[in-house]
């Protein structure tokens, strides 16, 4: 977790009122990473432990960037179904919400695409080895799940866009870009194509067609695309980073990639806070990573449906430490507490 540089002057950027006159209501970005379901019930720990903490409804970001785990997260934000229920369904036990994420995780499908993959991704990878091989690759899985889980959870909303700015991250596999939904930059789509375009992770599940491009995980681009934030029109007060891929040191007994896929985050994300800091320079930040113990029940499988629900608990127990240290606790109270939300 890295505090701001300027945690040390509270209310940097904000010109402090007489204590008899209301307080500026606090502006905050919200930047939601990705990491597979297991990624997803440590966003939702997090934000429900943020929200316990302090009163503060994450949907009043004034911006929110979702990749991955984290544009499905941030759709359940945007359409206030940041609950329980959303995310395991009305099971009374293990058994039925592993089965309701099941469901709509593991949409079955004939692998599709082949043509696409040896054309857009293997042979290109052939000529420059890279991860990115994996473009375009055929899926055993759909995302229609993702996306019907999205419209259950949020309603009307799915087929439309959050009037409040979200960007959902996913990759253009034909110009091997980043599209951030939700923007001037990208092609019109629907709350619940954008989490499916996000989400498509590369041999899990098959790209997703929107308009006449084809996507994939956002996450093939940067596991948190932060540095899109700065195109907001003015600078935020605060920024939340939840960065489930993105741990500062490797799990013992970890499996090679899980070191590697965080070792991709954390250096896309270290390049990203570089990005933040140099634009908004008096803009405070908190980043919130999966301690060790959450680490150990995420991994090494972070599309596990079995895993979600341990994870999610050791996410709640984990961040009752984390959000009390004081260089964090104090920033969270500065712009979240009652008085910061007063407008």
């Amino acid at each position: 977790m890295e505090p701001s540089p300027h945690n040390d002057r509270a209310g940097v950027g904000r010109d402090r009122a007489p204590t008899d006159m209301l307080q500026p209501v606090t502006k905050v970005g919200l930047v939601l990473g990705g990491g597979g379901i297991t990624g997803a019930a440590f966003h939702f720990g997090t934000l429900l432990s943020i929200q316990m903490a302090t009163g503060w409804n994450p949907n009043d970001s004034e911006v929110l960037i979702g990749t991955s785990a984290g544009a499905f997260v941030g759709a359940m934000v945007r359409g206030n179904a940041l609950n329980l229920e959303s995310f395991t369904g009305t099971g009374d036990n293990a058994d039925d919400i592993h089965s309701f994420l099941n469901d709509r995780l593991y949409t079955r499908g004939a692998p599709r695409g082949a043509i696409r993959w040896v054309r857009r991704g293997l042979l290109p990878a052939i000529r420059q080895p890279s991860l990115h091989a994996a473009l375009g690759s055929p899926g055993m899985f759909r995302t229609d799940g993702l996306q019907s889980w999205v419209s259950d959870a949020v309603g009307p909303l799915a087929d439309s866009w959050p009037t409040r700015a979200t960007a959902l991250v996913a990759y253009d596999l034909k110009n091997r870009t980043r599209v951030p939904f939700g923007t001037e930059a990208a092609p019109e789509a629907t709350l619940k194509e954008a989490v499916a375009a996000s989400s498509a992770v590369p041999f899990i599940y098959e790209p997703v067609r929107i308009g006449d491009r084809w996507y994939a995980d956002g996450g093939l681009a940067s596991g948190t695309s932060l540095d899109l934030i700065v195109a907001h029109p003015k600078p935020l007060d605060l920024v939340i980073v939840v960065a489930p891929f993105a741990a500062t040191e490797p799990r013992q007994g970890g499996r090679m990639y899980e070191d590697m896929f965080d070792r991709v985050g954390r250096k896309a994300l270290s390049s990203e806070l570089a990005v933040l800091a140099d634009h908004w320079p008096d803009t405070e930040l908190v980043v919130l990573r999966p301690s060790d113990v959450v680490l150990n029940l995420a991994r090494p499988n972070p599309m596990s449906a079995a895993a979600a629900i341990p994870t999610f608990l050791a996410t709640l127990r984990s961040m009752h430490g984390q959000l009390a240290r004081r260089s964090v606790w104090r920033v969270l109270k500065d712009h979240l507490g009652s008085e910061s939300m007063v407008g």
